[in-house]
């Protein structure tokens, strides 16, 4: 599988390519999806901007980059930016596209039920890179309608990180969807390896190293206005913390599916079959209830 992130508008025909000076301020983004969030009645049968936003000449922050090392857990001082690290490179510009007058889908309210990541070499840490982000498709879904951003990295001379998150945006379907084939029985739970002691503050220090300051995330107070009953963790704070703990090849390939919030503070179970697969799970429901569920493997050759 040469291609593992298959994207049929990949040529981009269709699309309108626009060339950022500097990356999308994060908190008017933000604030701008907030405020149109009330008006936005999703339909996964409406137009959406097909705008690619491309990014040249972005480099990692050090400093930030050693921030992120420390709340998720991967060693300091690595030469290679983290598997799951160019996504935050990224986020700026989806944030711009998901705020848009043209995004169809309220922001507030969406939520990240699963990535993938293809990184196809190792990225140092002090390369400099171009960045482009679009809207691949709107679809049905039996809880909604359901959004696909991808985000890719360039080198000099080719795509070295990509990635495909998909978003959910919660209602009342107009029509019911195909039902997908029934899913397989649940495999049984991965050996747990390690129990982890999630902290109430995570969401505000990853908050601070990622930009996305979703008030779900940073205080009981805030997270209780959209039903939560404490913070909430980022879920690519999970996925991050899972993979720094899993030895990635420089070729490889994550993927994985956000399944229950983690409210915070929280004791989760870490377990992995020491392969591929590994999940994060609710220490307090016999270990048997997951946060998040992935793998990560090389590349096919």
């Amino acid at each position: 599988m040469s291609d593992p992130i298959s994207d049929p508008s990949a040529d981009h025909t269709d699309r309108r390519t626009v060339t950022l000076t500097r990356a999308p301020a994060l908190a008017p983004a933000l604030a701008r999806g907030a405020l149109r969030s009330p008006f936005r009645r999703p339909r996964p049968d409406a137009g959406f901007d097909r705008t690619r936003l491309v990014l040249s000449g972005v480099r990692a922050d050090p400093s930030w980059l050693a921030a992120y090392a420390r709340v998720c857990g991967f060693p300091a001082g690595a030469e290679s930016l983290p598997l799951p690290y160019p996504h935050l490179l990224g986020f700026p510009s989806a944030m711009r596209l998901m705020s848009g007058r043209d995004f169809p889908l309220p922001l507030l309210g969406l939520v990240h039920t699963s990535i993938e990541i293809v990184r196809h070499t190792a990225l140092p840490a002090t390369g400099t890179y171009d960045v482009a982000v679009h809207v691949a498709a709107l679809a049905p879904h039996r809880r909604g309608t359901q959004a696909t951003v991808v985000t890719e990295l360039r080198d000099a001379e080719r795509v070295v990180w990509e990635s495909r998150s998909t978003y959910l945006a919660r209602h009342r379907a107009a029509t019911r969807p195909t039902e997908p084939p029934a899913e397989p029985k649940a495999p049984a739970p991965l050996p747990a390896v390690a129990e982890w002691r999630i902290p109430a503050d995570t969401g505000r220090r990853y908050a601070t190293v990622s930009g996305d300051r979703n008030p779900i995330h940073l205080h009981p107070l805030t997270a209780r206005l959209f039903g939560f009953p404490r913070a909430v963790a980022h879920g690519m704070w999970t996925v991050a913390r899972c993979a720094a703990a899993h030895a990635a090849p420089k070729a490889a390939v994550l993927r994985a599916e956000f399944r229950t919030p983690v409210l915070l503070p929280a004791t989760a179970v870490y377990a992995t079959d020491g392969k591929a697969r590994f999940e994060l799970r609710d220490e307090a429901h016999d270990h048997r209830r997951p946060y998040v569920t992935g793998e990560i493997h090389a590349t096919p050759t």
